[in-house]
């Protein structure tokens, strides 16, 4: 393997989990832009994109060897989640008239990111890896997780000569079931250990957030961010508003919401979700997504007493994740865009991180 720009050692993923092989994958393009995957939980372990004066930044969290992340604090780095990105309140949904009540409880009295062992916690199949792309592959067994039906999924990492990484997901089942998949990366655009994200300035192309009870489930119908702290319709810096006493911001230590984005073109189409920016770095990332809502979350959980890539130490708000998904406990609000999916439909979205300077 060439020498990568990340500085990391291939050697360090080789390992055996489950019975099965895992490795580190390198993408790159023609710009100096290379993207590293480990087929252990299709985690993106690292980004790196030129800054403003054309040095190379990394600019996702992550660790160094799979032995980091298997006793890593934040198991969701760089992860492909599911079934069922984000929460399901008490573990229980109803589908077809049968209730499904056994779902870990792994977050307060919820389930989260598909229980104990969900898709982050797995080793994938590699069916084609070039330079500019890996295609992975995972069967989930009928309840796996508590969650109904054999479900088979793919998710292609794409590096595209436009600096675009292109995240496609696809998946098919043979029991109705629920499903709900994102990525989970932490990104700080000032390079992987700056110790904050404070001033990083991001827009949200979104009118309405989903406000949440203080265990992160949404009350149901949405709140307009007008005249509240969770605007972010126009650009503004992440820690500018952060700690005012709003309730919601209070109950999350910080933001940890579900937007739900302005969408104006055709269902399946990518669309600007969000666009954020480092004034140290220069570096700017555009979110697209075929995808309902993205998720807000700065990290909040985050201690510092682990160790991440280059021995650096990732305390709260050293990053901020822009999980494009479907909404939160969506099985148990019907209002909410649907998360089933059945036998003979095809699960299919989208979402690409688009990096540049200014």
């Amino acid at each position: 393997m060439k020498n990568m720009l990340s500085g990391l050692d291939a050697d360090k993923f080789d390992r055996t989990i489950d019975g099965k092989q895992t490795a580190l994958y390198t993408l790159r393009n023609e710009n100096g832009m290379e993207v590293a995957v480990t087929n252990y939980g299709a985690k993106i372990v690292s980004i790196v994109v030129p800054d403003k004066a054309g040095n190379p930044t990394d600019v996702v969290l992550g660790h160094d060897s799979i032995e980091g992340y298997l006793a890593s604090e934040e198991a969701y780095f760089g992860a492909v989640c599911g079934r069922y990105g984000n929460r399901i309140a008490k573990g229980a949904f109803t589908l077809d008239g049968v209730v499904y009540d056994k779902l870990a409880i792994n977050n307060g009295p919820n389930s989260l990111h598909g229980g104990i062992k969900g898709f982050n916690a797995v080793v994938w199949d590699v069916l084609r890896h070039t330079d500019s792309l890996i295609r992975l592959a995972y069967t989930s067994a009928d309840s796996e997780e508590g969650f109904p039906g054999k479900l088979e999924v793919e998710v292609e990492y794409a590096l595209t000569p436009a600096n675009e990484l292109k995240i496609t997901y696809q998946a098919v089942t043979d029991k109705p079931t629920v499903l709900n998949l994102t990525n989970h990366s932490y990104f700080n655009l000032s390079g992987a250990g700056d110790p904050s994200v404070a001033d990083h300035i991001l827009t949200i192309h979104a009118e309405s957030y989903l406000p949440t009870d203080e265990t992160a489930i949404p009350y149901g119908p949405a709140d307009s961010v007008e005249g509240t702290p969770m605007d972010f319709r126009e650009p503004y810096p992440v820690g500018r508003r952060i700690d005012e006493p709003f309730t919601q911001l209070v109950w999350a230590r910080g933001y940890d919401h579900t937007y739900i984005l302005n969408k104006e073109g055709k269902p399946g189409e990518l669309e600007l979700a969000s666009t954020c920016i480092s004034p140290k770095t220069g570096i700017v990332m555009d979110t697209y997504t075929t995808q309902p809502g993205v998720q807000l979350y700065t990290g909040n959980w985050m201690t510092g007493n682990m160790r991440g890539k280059g021995n650096q130490r990732y305390p709260a708000r050293a990053a901020l994740c822009l999980e494009t998904q479907h909404f939160p406990d969506s099985p148990n609000k019907p209002d909410y865009p649907s998360t089933v999916l059945r036998p003979g439909e095809t699960y299919c979205e989208a979402t690409s991180y688009v990096f540049g300077t200014c």
